[in-house]
């Protein structure tokens, strides 16, 4: 996984992903970053709280079962010592058997107390938001998301942010284009969510087809490349290398079926007043190239047109005059 662009080493110790799997980060940590803001919502805290005394609740009844089942199998090491003891010697089988019985049963003890032991090691005591802590994270959640991102709060700062609520990220790619991921909050609470991520071609975005699909309906309905991009994006669409849907994408998908905005739009432009570089060029017997080299090195001096984007001559038998006095060489530079 790519290292992520402003996250800290925290997310990345914190993720679990499968083996043999190579996603891009700055989208999960963007994402995961967000649901941490939404979390010091106070709503999310009082969630925070709930689930907290839940697993306090849960961890307690496990000691309390742990206590019994240890205390249990103490009395029945004790009850095997007892009969061992009072067994007649000279009956060798029964005080085989017996013997065996007591060695059981603390081994069973010794097993049992071992385990919780480890158990109460493993344990991670959920940290309690006090009242303070609560309006200092409520006040915090206002201000965060514009501190994040700047030199205001350094790495460890937000690893110690982060730790206040997460325990840790598990994400893997649930569609070539999807990754499912799934935060596990301090107290055992649980968010899921897909996030989108970049692909190389259309072909292998998930809702490739209906993209493709929904362009062709709405340039069939009138609509133009940017309206057409705005409402998919609106919709929940995509681009393969963006969050929403490009123009240019919208135009691929167009002339990959031969859709055309106008039926001109493959003929010269005809513009009142003016002649365009192909319209002049043909005029005077020119190749476009020999036009365009001398507007490009400054022998013709010439500005685009702003609403068109074209370099438009006059539409005068003088434009014609001088271009071709520049040609045979009669003058060095020529401006309209």
């Amino acid at each position: 996984m790519r290292s992520p662009r402003y996250l800290c080493n925290f997310l990345r110790q914190k993720y679990r992903v499968p083996v043999c799997q190579n996603l891009p980060a700055d989208p999960i940590d963007a994402k995961v970053v967000a649901v941490f803001f939404a979390a010091l919502s106070p709503l999310e805290l009082d969630v925070y709280q709930r689930a907290l005394t839940a697993q306090q609740q849960m961890d307690k009844a496990l000691e309390r079962a742990q206590a019994q089942q240890s205390e249990r199998l103490r009395d029945q090491a004790a009850l095997a010592q007892r009969q061992f003891n009072h067994v007649d010697p000279a009956n060798r089988l029964v005080a085989a058997e017996l013997e065996q019985r007591w060695e059981a049963a603390l081994r069973d003890l010794k097993q049992a107390e071992a385990a919780a032991q480890q158990r109460a090691q493993a344990r991670t005591v959920p940290v309690p938001l006090s009242a303070e802590l609560q309006e200092a994270f409520k006040a915090i959640g206002q201000k965060l998301p514009e501190l994040w991102n700047t030199p205001v709060l350094s790495r460890p700062q937000k690893k110690a942010l982060l730790r206040c609520l997460l325990e840790k990220v598990v994400i893997r790619r649930s569609e070539r284009d999807r990754v499912s991921t799934r935060i596990v909050w301090q107290g055992g609470d649980t968010t899921t969510f897909e996030i989108p991520i970049r692909v190389g071609s259309l072909a292998e975005l998930s809702s490739g087809r209906e993209l493709e699909q929904r362009v062709l309906e709405l340039h069939g309905a009138g609509k133009s490349d940017q309206e057409i991009a705005e409402a998919l994006t609106a919709a929940g669409l995509r681009s393969p290398l963006r969050q929403e849907v490009l123009v240019s994408t919208v135009k691929i998908l167009r002339l990959r079926h031969h859709r055309f905005i106008t039926h001109s739009q493959s003929h010269p432009r005809r513009i009142a007043g003016c002649l365009t570089v192909s319209q002049l060029a043909q005029a005077l017997d020119l190749s476009m190239h020999w036009l365009y080299d001398r507007i490009h090195n400054g022998r013709i001096q010439l500005q685009k047109d702003p609403p068109t984007g074209l370099y438009l001559f006059p539409d005068h038998p003088s434009t014609l005059d001088r271009l071709t006095q520049l040609r045979a060489g009669q003058l060095q530079h020529v401006g309209f």
